[in-house]
């Protein structure tokens, strides 16, 4: 049986625009992967592979034009978001070369031996070194920075395990463009092509998680598909880790005394945050306790007038607006919720924005509305109006894990009940806003973005230095000759690397 043709589908239409692949038969997958495997040591030099990601950041911005024609062409991102996402992409390649270079990421410990611990110390000698094979699973709402030549590939590829993408049905044009580029930036480095390989298909992505030879995944996109494919590579013979990102409703708090103090700055930020790239950023505030009472009333006229005002947009695929449009009808469906802007169809191929209100204390418990404490995709976010603290943390208590938490505060409410509320947030997300909004995720080393379960399925980070981390694992070396040690480790430093002697900063 022929394999099945890959269209890039126009999501401004639904037609399909040309056959750009077919999808991957397990023959493939086995194919790529072992391929990928046999040339894991060519990326052992970390020079070269500092180069290469540089080379590969310079091959994408050259062909800027190229590249963010095909992205817009299949996501209907827009030139000046998706330009955006390209630089940044540039830039987190550029950045995991200087990770590379500076080598603190090898967290090389050296315990010399003592006699006089009690028990005895003998010699020990420990750093990190790449898993493998790292399978990664583009996501759809960033064709370019979680997607074949984003943060997942550029760790892995950092950390020094070749990649396999499996590329995202939406985008598969824009997927086969930028493999190709990053191919010829490793053939450019003096690197096999085969450290960066592409498959398409639904069974090619199963098939890929449950390869023996495949070490660790990295996966963008729903609930639904990444707990599929985590509970796949739990149950696989030889576990491996999965690092999912799977869906948030990145909550917003705001304070009775920040409503008051700037009630129709916070409603116009929201509408804004909520409504960017037609609600389909991971990190879009979903849902948002706001004071009953005049300020409260404000921020509901603001948020009312601005998201009134955006016009509709085009979802990422007709399978997500049909999900978009389901999900809203059953949740203005709900009793005492109103729309004051209701979300729903533009014309046949666009969603308009919107927002549901509802009474925090319907949510303080178990019931019919707790479909409002789940994320939806798209435009839409969720008011709750409390009457008091009480039923803030009530509701906060009911909530799942997510990327985000954000706190609106006045002025003057830097301790006290604030602190409370902080400390109420911290648990549920993996970054913590104050005066803020969560749409936007800096490429920063102290970023973090993941949190508790549903958000990922580990408690490392996508975005920032530390996602190499990932793609690593630690080993020791116990009174070995410094002749027999890899480079990293041996006494005279010969490769320069920041490193801990005897507890101690070297």
């Amino acid at each position: 049986m022929a394999a099945a043709p890959v269209w890039s589908v126009d999501p401004r239409s639904g037609n399909p625009r040309e056959q750009v692949a077919a999808e991957a038969t397990a023959a493939d997958v086995d194919r790529a992967v072992r391929a990928a495997h046999a040339v894991r040591d060519s990326l052992a030099d970390r020079a070269t592979r500092a180069a290469f990601l540089r080379t590969a950041a310079e091959h994408l911005t050259a062909a800027a034009d190229r590249v963010v024609t095909a992205a817009d062409a299949e996501t209907a991102l827009g030139p000046a978001r998706l330009n955006g996402e390209l630089a940044r992409t540039a830039a987190q390649l550029r950045a995991f070369a200087e990770v590379v270079e500076e080598g603190a990421y090898l967290d090389i410990h050296i315990d010399h031996a003592d006699a006089t611990r009690t028990p005895p110390w003998p010699d020990l000698r420990r750093y990190k070194i790449p898993l493998g094979v790292v399978a990664v699973y583009a996501a759809s709402n960033f064709p370019l920075a979680f997607s074949v030549p984003g943060g997942d590939t550029a760790s892995a590829l950092a950390a020094g395990c070749p990649v396999v993408v499996k590329a995202h049905p939406d985008h598969p044009a824009t997927s086969e463009l930028c493999a190709a580029l990053l191919r010829e930036a490793a053939a450019e480095s003096g690197l096999p092509e085969d450290v960066v390989t592409l498959v398409h298909g639904f069974d090619a992505g199963v098939a890929l998680v449950r390869h023996p030879l495949v070490a660790a995944a990295g996966f963008t996109g729903s609930v639904r598909g990444g707990r599929a494919l985590f509970d796949a590579a739990a149950a696989r013979p030889v576990p491996i880790p999965f690092h999912g990102e799977l869906g948030s409703l990145n909550p917003v708090v705001v304070t009775g005394a920040a409503a008051a103090e700037r009630g129709e700055e916070i409603g116009a930020g929201l509408a804004a945050s909520m409504t960017m790239g037609v609600g389909q950023f991971c990190t879009k505030p979903g849902f948002v306790l706001v004071p009953e009472g005049e300020g409260g009333d404000r921020l509901l006229k603001s948020l009312t007038d601005a998201v009134a005002g955006t016009g509709a947009g085009v979802l990422l695929d007709h399978r997500m607006r049909d999900a978009f449009l389901a999900g809203v009808t059953a949740r203005t469906a709900l009793p005492d919720v109103a729309a004051p802007v209701a979300p729903g169809a533009g014309d046949a191929h666009t969603v308009a924005a919107g927002f549901l209100t509802v009474p925090a204390r319907l949510l303080t418990t178990e019931g019919p509305h707790d479909a409002l404490l789940e994320e939806c995709f798209g435009p839409v976010t969720v008011i709750a109006r409390y009457a008091c603290d009480d039923e803030i943390t009530a509701v906060l208590s009911r909530l799942p894990g997510n990327l985000t938490a954000t706190l609106h505060i006045a002025d003057d409410e830097s301790r006290g009940a604030a602190a409370g509320l902080l400390a109420a947030l911290t648990p549920l997300a993996g970054r913590v806003l104050v005066n803020g909004w969560p749409t936007g995720v800096a490429v920063a080393p102290a970023q973090h973005h993941g949190g508790p379960y549903p958000a990922t399925t580990s408690t490392s980070t996508s975005v920032g230095a530390t996602a190499i981390e990932r793609w690593l694992r630690p080993v020791s070396y116990q009174t070995t000759p410094d002749a027999l040690l890899p480079p990293e480790l041996r006494e005279d430093n010969p490769l320069g690397l920041p490193r801990r002697v005897d507890g101690r900063p070297a």
